[in-house]
């Protein structure tokens, strides 16, 4: 009788606390819903006049899909003057020959390719984009990853912000052009999942206090008061501490209303999840309470098990129509509406299996510690710091 009465008991408490989490979920797509329709109503204003010159330096290793395609985009920009500068470390690096077929092509522009191995942290590709700073001409610096690819008004719109004194970094949200199926389900986690949750960051915060890889224009004033590439490049989320220490120096990031695109190659799932679970611990370490509070924005996992434990009742049944119902227009709403992704219109039916897995890699990355990328084998701090290991069996590898 004693035993019947507790596990009744601990039943009820297991459904009121699924009730709680499908309530926030809903809560979370709606408020999600608000900050996309509340950021992209009114477009950010455009100054013609104000163009200064400006530094692109771009990181590269190996060869992207459509690299050329990629680099190209940015030697086209209706944009009076700017430079690239291109940063490899391997001087066999396949990527070289795509360079050097771009400054061929692109003759009347100021393009560099710098080839160093000059190493200044665990974090590599933060030593090729030192590298390129210290050819840097102008004093405004645009960072982007080499498989970004943008029209020709990127430059004018995303360096519009640094008009403002107070605004140290400007970064962007993307779009994935993806190919093949599993490349395609990563992609709409990445629009209606990770995108949405920084719009409601960006609304919530009064603008976030992080940058994205995609592209960071920042001053050589702001990045000196961090103390310079030095200062990250020991760090995994290089991109996340470009935003955050600028903040903790007094100045503010925007988030800038220019969506530029992603090139993502066919890649399998195993490939898929590693690299999840390398972002998931990134973000864990970076942001260890927000990662925590993602609980509260599984409304479709935390649904299921409502209908699971209620043993298919009415109320488990009415969660999870209106979990999954408002995920899927938010979802919408963020993706197609907002960001323009065709492929969140063509595949919006994969959002629900997207957030299954992606619950997956978010408890999984609560173990491990350690990651294989671009062939070294680094251990994560807890303040998110890279430590070089020579032992490749230890704990948990991840493959980017």
């Amino acid at each position: 009788m004693f035993v019947s009465t507790f596990l009744t008991n601990v039943n009820l408490i297991i459904i009121d606390l699924l009730l709680i989490l499908c309530i926030s979920a809903v809560w979370f797509y709606c408020y999600a819903i608000y900050a996309a329709i509340t950021f992209f109503a009114t477009p950010q204003p455009i100054d013609l006049e104000f163009h200064p010159p400006v530094s692109i330096l771009k990181p590269i290793c190996g060869l992207d899909s459509d690299a050329y395609e990629n680099f190209a985009s940015f030697c086209q920009q209706d944009y009076p003057e700017y430079q690239i500068i291109f940063a490899v470390r391997n001087s066999q690096d396949p990527c070289i020959e795509v360079v050097e077929k771009i400054i061929h092509n692109f003759s009347d522009l100021d393009i560099l390719l710098i080839v160093s191995d000059r190493v200044i942290g665990t974090n590599l590709k933060v030593s090729n984009l030192a590298n390129a700073a210290a050819k840097a001409k102008y004093e405004i610096l645009v960072l982007a990853d080499s498989d970004i690819r943008v029209g020709t008004d990127y430059l004018q719109r995303v360096i519009q912000p640094l008009q403002d004194e107070s605004v140290g970094v400007v970064t962007c949200m993307y779009r994935t052009l993806a190919q093949g199926w599993i490349s395609t389900l990563e992609a709409i986690g990445t629009t209606t999942e990770f995108h949405a949750g920084v719009l409601v960051s960006n609304i919530q915060e009064k603008g976030i206090k992080y940058a994205f890889g995609c592209t960071i224009a920042i001053p050589k004033k702001v990045l000196e008061a961090i103390g310079g590439f030095e200062a990250i490049a020991d760090y995994l989320a290089d991109d996340f501490q470009l935003g955050y220490l600028p903040v903790q120096a007094g100045y503010k990031v925007v988030l800038s209303d220019y969506i530029v695109e992603h090139l993502h190659k066919s890649t399998t799932l195993i490939d898929v999840i590693k690299r999840q679970i390398r972002w998931a611990l990134c973000k864990r370490v970076s942001r260890p309470w927000g990662y925590l509070g993602l609980i509260f924005t599984y409304g479709i996992v935390t649904s299921l098990l409502l209908l699971i434990a209620t043993g298919g009742s009415i109320l488990g049944w009415l969660g999870l129509s209106i979990c999954w119902v408002t995920r899927l227009v938010m979802a919408w709403i963020v993706g197609t509406i907002s960001l323009k992704d065709p492929i969140v219109k063509k595949f919006l039916w994969l959002v629900p299996g997207w957030d299954l897995l992606s619950f997956a890699i978010w408890c999984f990355a609560f173990i491990g510690n350690t990651i294989e990328w671009r062939g070294q084998q680094l251990k994560l701090t807890k303040d998110g710091k890279l430590l070089a290991q020579k032992d490749k069996s230890y704990e948990l590898s991840i493959i980017n």
